[in-house]
């Protein structure tokens, strides 16, 4: 048996906290996971914490197994050839395996006063820096969400049902995955909430000020108060220490998750690339490649070739308010199909949803291992990707 193994996990977010509960299913494992907070956050719910209905934080308790050592730190420097991280506060962790899932935040906008005068919702902590901005600013006051996808229109959705008026803009089509069907449900439903959609080419964002957001056909819409919900980006810390990435900083992997660097090196979530083929960022992806990332670790550790990738997706589900939503099915590479549920039944499913993620999470640690649904097989989209990626790419570049 293998005893007094260290593993460490970067990241408290899905992915980190479904990896570091798997893990203790292994006697002689001793799991440290490293996460700069002290609190689970729930980012799906972040909307709420703006829209003031849910606080989006859930106690480490609840979800992390009594086994995981919890250390409230950054890491700011991966020292794979020494086997250990370098925190913030000057300490060093040593480990025999490092499972990288420190997530994704608010991408750098590259929009003009974007930066300055734009409120980020990506993060719990720039999620507290917009409350007292809101709260400051009159009922009455023209808001702008910038961004068509899930968080832009469940944010939008969410302030207006306080009686914000709210423009959402998207600079492209409304809620990009979502089947055209299912996209005029959400735009009824929008236009119901009085939301005003500006969408298509001509309304990316080029400018953002103090009171306005300057659109690319010349538009200027009087803004008091504009929100980013605009793309995600992740953290430099894998090309900081000298590890291969993609262009978007995320840890290159082969199929298994483990790093075309150092196979003690195992990613997952928002912040891996498995065969510079990402995943859509996600909860829905983060969980399973959080599982799939542990059973890595612990293929290796008893001598065994690990799997390799199978994931499936199934849907797409949407907030419109607390009363309303919108549970979007797709097909198992991850497009979406003419079928939809929407109305209060959709929203009572993405409760569920939310409440199912927590629940997951804290089943796997009172019986780690239990966790299936990384085991879905997976469709043919990925496979065919790989197929033709590895087709046109040279020999000296092809990740198996």
């Amino acid at each position: 048996m293998v005893e007094n193994i260290d593993v460490v996990v970067l990241g408290g977010g899905y992915a980190g906290v479904m990896a570091a509960n798997r893990l203790t299913q292994r006697d002689g494992v001793r799991v440290t996971l490293i996460n700069p907070r002290p609190t689970f956050v729930h980012r799906v719910r972040l909307h709420q914490m703006v829209g003031g209905t849910d606080a989006a934080v859930v106690d480490f308790q609840e979800v992390l197994a009594e086994e995981v050592r919890l250390v409230v730190d950054s890491v700011t420097r991966i020292d794979a050839a020494g086997r250990g991280v370098e925190l913030a506060s000057g300490g060093w962790v040593g480990y025999e395996y490092l499972v990288y899932a420190v997530g994704s935040g608010s991408a750098d906008p590259q929009v003009p006063g974007a930066a300055e005068f734009a409120y980020p919702i990506a993060a719990l902590e720039e999620a507290q820096r917009l409350l007292p901005v809101l709260d400051a600013t009159p009922a009455s006051a023209a808001l702008t969400v910038v961004g068509a996808g899930p968080t832009g229109i469940e944010t939008a959705a969410e302030l207006a049902e306080q009686g914000r008026s709210v423009t959402l803009v998207c600079g492209g089509v409304l809620g990009p995955y979502l089947h055209r069907r299912g996209r005029r449900s959400v735009a009824g439903r929008l236009a119901a909430l009085g939301v005003r959609v500006v969408q298509g080419p001509d309304a990316k964002v080029t400018a953002v000020t103090r009171d306005a957001v300057r659109l690319a056909d010349g538009r200027e819409l009087p803004s008091a108060l504009t929100i980013w919900t605009a793309g995600f980006g992740v953290p430099d810390l894998a090309s900081r220490s000298g590890l291969n990435t993609d262009v978007q900083g995320r840890l290159l992997t082969d199929e298994t998750l483990t790093s075309v660097d150092d196979d003690r090196i195992v990613a997952a979530g928002d912040s891996a690339a498995p065969s510079g083929l990402p995943l859509r960022m996600s909860c829905q992806t983060a969980m399973p490649l959080g599982a799939r990332a542990a059973d890595t670790v612990l293929s290796r550790l008893a001598g065994e070739q690990p799997e390799t990738l199978n994931q499936s997706f199934g849907a797409q589900c949407i907030s419109l308010g607390r009363r309303t939503g919108i549970f979007q099915f797709g097909n198992r590479s991850d497009v979406a199909v003419w079928l939809h549920i929407d109305g209060r039944l959709g929203a009572k499913m993405k409760e569920g949803v939310c409440k199912g993620i927590v629940r997951h999470l804290a089943e796997e640690a009172h019986k780690p291992g239990g966790y299936k649904l990384h085991r879905m097989k997976g469709g043919a989209g990925r496979r065919e990707a790989l197929e033709a990626a590895r087709a046109e790419a040279p020999a000296s570049e092809r990740i198996c």
